[in-house]
């Protein structure tokens, strides 16, 4: 349990953290009402970035706001685009080629990956180790490199298509993708050797920014927050999507529900990713990776649909609803990142400045997935 010391009133004082500041990794402001070295009261202030996603799918059509979901979390930008195309392939009764559905899968994972890369060396760095940041870039350029040379690009993709993705895989992407996976697991035991038992870092995490299970129920928090609290969720077990019921993979869960527990699932998450795109480079099937018959003009009878998949933070949930016209009446997003930045308020309150940013750097935030 947080404790706060108590002090008189006047001698309260208010700290912006950000909107530009390293700690928040993007632009997001928290007003934090101190007491001391203690935070008495934090309150995240959003919109600073916000762009009005949902607004902009109401005018365009199903196929023009594809790329935008590629700019809401760009750090898993793959994961956005499979949710938003199950969508409307649910909506409109498009079957995908099996060959696809296992490139989508491979893809995501490797986007998952390099997700968890970027957020471990970004995180150290914020506890005061250099480093580690190298060691992550270096390894995520590979994933860039592999995902560029069949998406065309390396950060922000739209590659998948409402009945499949854009281009096929060719045998060098599967030779560099085994590659990476040999390599990846070659690293991780020197990530742990150099990060996850250095005695600095056990410090920092370890019984620090704990945020338990009820408190996430709460505020609706997923991904690694809720499974670092013990609750063993993630949407591809437990909701199977595309073909990752076909895959053995576990999910990681720890019930410490501290910055350290956090920590431990994703890192546990990169070897599980290495499992399951193994299993489909495995078991990849050839054959075409579109469908046969999708419209140009794209209209899904009137409805209301809803699609949910994993994404490296956690749960995104999307639902649309059609009038039967070429344009979505509504799409509404649940993003992850919006209800995992809900436990801050309360869970920092108590604690030490720098143990409530160690905090915040476990929750590993987007913040244009907050805003969008």
């Amino acid at each position: 349990m947080n404790v706060l010391p108590q002090c008189p009133i006047d001698e309260y004082f208010v700290l912006n953290l950000g909107p530009q500041h390293p700690a928040t990794h993007g632009v997001l402001r928290i007003k934090l009402v101190m007491d001391g070295e203690y935070v008495f009261e934090a309150e995240p202030v959003l919109g600073y970035i916000h762009r009005m996603h949902e607004k902009m799918a109401e005018n365009r059509t199903w196929t023009q706001f594809f790329p935008n979901t590629g700019r809401m979390d760009y750090l898993h930008a793959l994961a956005y685009n499979h949710g938003y195309a199950c969508l409307v392939e649910r909506a409109a009764a498009i079957e995908v080629p099996e060959r696809a559905e296992y490139i989508r899968v491979i893809t995501a994972e490797l986007n998952r990956i390099s997700s968890h890369l970027l957020w471990f060396g970004a995180f150290v760095l914020d506890l005061g180790g250099f480093s580690p940041l190298l060691y992550a870039f270096d390894d995520r350029e590979h994933i860039l490199d592999l995902l560029e040379s069949v998406t065309g690009s390396r950060l922000t993709y739209c590659y998948f298509r409402f009945g499949g993705v854009a281009n096929d895989i060719d045998d060098d992407f599967i030779t560099g993708t085994r590659a990476f996976i040999k390599r990846m697991r070659r690293r991780l035991p020197k990530y742990h050797a150099l990060v996850t038992k250095n005695i600095i870092i056990v410090k920092r995490l370890k019984d620090i920014g704990f945020i338990p299970a009820e408190m996430c129920r709460k505020y609706g928090a997923s991904g690694p927050v809720a499974r670092g609290a013990g609750i063993d969720y993630d949407v591809r077990r437990h909701e199977p999507y595309s073909v990752y019921g076909r895959f053995n993979f576990d999910v990681p869960v720890y019930h410490e529900a501290d910055s350290m527990a956090r920590y431990m699932v994703r890192m546990d998450e990169i070897e599980q990713s290495l499992r399951i795109i193994e299993q489909a480079l495995d078991q990849l099937p050839e054959g075409p990776v579109m469908a046969a018959k999708v419209p140009k003009t794209l209209k899904p009878p009137k409805g209301d649909y809803y699609h949910a998949v994993e994404t490296a933070r956690g749960l995104l949930g999307m639902r649309a609803v059609s009038d039967g016209t070429n344009t979505p009446w509504r799409l509404k997003l649940r993003t992850p990142c919006f209800a995992n930045l809900l436990v801050f308020s309360e869970a920092s309150r108590g604690m030490l400045l720098p143990d409530a940013l160690a905090m915040l750097g476990s929750l590993d935030l987007v913040i244009p997935d907050i805003d969008r």
